[in-house]
């Protein structure tokens, strides 16, 4: 009877040890979007539309204070009702003005941020796809709020995925365990 105790124990300490264990690794997420070329690109794209707008914008906001500046030169030879015309003229163009501005920047604001989730997304699909054809369990999230508070230098897949999104290596090499 010990001895049969004595080989179970020891056929339990075996397969126990013979037991894989769980592949993870940890990705900085904000590394691998910021120096995601794709990003910079848009990045750079949603910052020259800006630009330009911005330009476009104040270049009509110029051209509206030379109107200003000529009504006030001239408005006191004017009729009050003919002063009251132009005002009312000055303040619609002026809100009309207004209401360009933020509907540009809107537009900016709404296509930069859609293009953005769609990286990100891009990103996320990309990790998920390598984890499961390198055969991890868990692909871990790093952010600036420190989700990992340590882990093992080897397990950091950040420079790999980074690399490969970035066309530098169309295949998965898998070097780190």
């Amino acid at each position: 009877m010990r001895k049969f105790l004595w080989i179970a124990i020891s056929g339990l300490i075996l397969t126990s040890c013979n037991q894989q264990t769980e592949k993870t690794g940890y990705v900085n997420n904000t590394k691998v979007v910021s120096e995601y070329t794709e990003m910079k690109e848009a990045q750079e794209k949603w910052t020259k539309r800006n630009n330009e707008v911005r330009a476009e914008l104040e270049e009509k906001a110029k051209q509206f204070q030379i109107e200003v500046q000529g009504y006030q030169n001239i408005m006191k030879s004017m009729s009050k009702t003919n002063r009251e015309k132009k005002e009312q003229e000055l303040m619609g163009k002026q809100q009309a003005l207004q209401r360009e501005q933020q509907a540009k920047m809107q537009e900016i604001q709404q296509g930069s941020q859609a293009e953005i989730d769609s990286i990100i997304g891009k990103v996320k699909s990309y990790i998920e796809d390598y984890g499961k054809k390198n055969g991890y369990t868990y692909i871990y999230g790093d952010t600036e709020a420190s989700n990992i508070l340590y882990g093992k230098e080897e397990l950091d897949l950040t420079e790999i995925i980074l690399k490969e999104l970035n066309g530098g290596d169309s295949k998965s090499t898998e070097t780190k365990e």
